[in-house]
């Protein structure tokens, strides 16, 4: 079961500006919790720096959406909440890294700065602190959606 119409919020409306080739983002935010997911996506916003976006959100609520949405293709950067129930955005994480060829880069949401072990053994390549800051979402963001475009595509 992929993430449902009621949990799907596109926003790509923003326009392309003169100079800017930046191409849009698809990003996926997982968690068991509606204000989470409310929180990031209000903290990293529709374009999170001048170079990347606009960006589309995808909203999760299980971790079986979350991999059948990745399987279907198209999400360029995972945020999972580290807090999640039942199964928590670490566990997904490390499952993406195991079982998707060519997955999209991660972020964990840690409530507490201890964490960032597990979030370095379940292979996400960022982590955001909870509550989000909105200061410094959109620059980590930013630069996992630079860093996920100019990764070789790994074909099977």
């Amino acid at each position: 079961m992929s993430c449902s119409a009621a949990r799907l919020r596109g926003v790509s409306t923003v326009s392309e500006t003169p100079g800017h080739a930046s191409a849009p983002a698809t990003v996926l935010v997982y968690s068991h919790r509606p204000e989470v997911r409310d929180a990031v996506r209000t903290a990293v916003g529709r374009r999170p720096a001048a170079d990347v976006g606009p960006v589309t959100w995808l909203e999760c609520t299980t971790g079986d959406e979350v991999m059948a949405t990745v399987d279907a293709g198209g999400v360029d950067l995972c945020i999972l909440d580290g807090e999640a129930q039942p199964t928590g955005g670490l566990a997904v994480a490390r499952t993406l890294d195991q079982e998707v060829v060519d997955r999209p880069a991660v972020c964990v949401l840690i409530a507490r700065q201890p964490d960032r072990w597990l979030a370095h053994w379940s292979r996400a390549e960022g982590t955001l602190p909870l509550p989000i800051d909105p200061l410094t979402a959109p620059g980590v963001v930013a630069d996992l959606l630079r860093a996920h475009a100019e990764r070789p595509v790994v074909r099977r």
